[in-house]
């Protein structure tokens, strides 16, 4: 089972939703660790200086794929609980506890498709429900965390974030708190016809009041100001290279 530390972060194609593609073998636990790792990318919350994460994952199976796993289903849940751990560390994501798999059987699923549900959950297993804002956050207003929330450790108020924008060329994207994809494919936020960018080359991510770019496993790399990088923090006027193209990261002076 060793094999699950070294899964690229990069995950191929859409998983839109709570249910995965069907296969046409049996759930594999590369796959299973692959698309947990994309539930906890998919479900994180910016808070002001830190981004939080689900600590709790459940795993629903069909009854064929389950009985797979269980010479060895105890071995298997321990070592997603420690892959999800890593990929956190990874990422420098916020867990209030540490991660917990569940899996549990699902007799309306087919071979080969399987279902995860997360939850944001206290140690003493009350769910935590992060505020969900009704406008547009006014200056000197911006609450994300319920006040209760264990170990948050989060200022009452924060000030309204400087403006930044991504450019290439005559265009210019807004950056706001949704991730920003680069890459070649037709899912990416900025889509380049570069044929040495990757179909999901780099992201462009707001934590907290900075922003990242981060390679997403790319054939070529990122370059940030001539520097090959994985994980840099951007600052105006930073120029990030994908492929042959050049994207300049500055202030938004409107």
């Amino acid at each position: 089972m060793a094999v699950l530390r070294s899964i690229e972060r990069r995950i191929e194609g859409l998983f839109e939703g709570v249910f995965g593609r069907a296969f046409r073998a049996h759930v594999q636990p590369v796959e299973l660790a692959r698309k947990l790792a994309k539930e906890m990318d998919d479900h994180r919350t910016v808070s002001v200086t830190r981004v939080y994460v689900p600590n709790e994952y459940t795993l629903y199976l069909s009854p064929e794929d389950r009985d797979q796993f269980a010479s060895y289903e105890a071995g298997l849940v321990n070592e997603l609980q420690e892959f999800l751990n890593e990929h956190a560390l990874r990422e420098r994501y916020m867990l209030v506890s540490p991660p917990r798999v569940t899996i549990e059987t699902d007799e309306d699923l087919e071979i080969g498709v399987f279902g995860i549900s997360t939850r944001m959950v206290r140690p003493n297993g009350a769910e935590l429900v992060p505020e969900a804002p009704t406008a547009r956050p006014p200056a000197l207003a911006t609450m994300v965390y319920t006040p209760d929330f264990a170990g948050a450790d989060v200022p009452d108020a924060a000030p309204e974030s400087i403006r930044y924008l991504l450019v290439l060329g005559d265009r210019s994207y807004p950056l706001l708190d949704k991730p920003l994809v680069i890459g070649r494919g037709r899912e990416c936020d900025i889509r380049l016809a570069d044929p040495n960018v990757s179909r999901r080359h780099a992201e462009i991510r707001r934590e907290g009041s900075v922003y990242t770019v981060s390679d997403l496993v790319s054939t070529n790399g990122t370059e940030l100001n001539g520097q090959r990088i994985k994980r840099a923090e951007l600052h105006d006027g930073d120029r990030i290279v994908v492929g042959q193209t050049e994207l300049a990261f500055n202030r938004d002076q409107g």
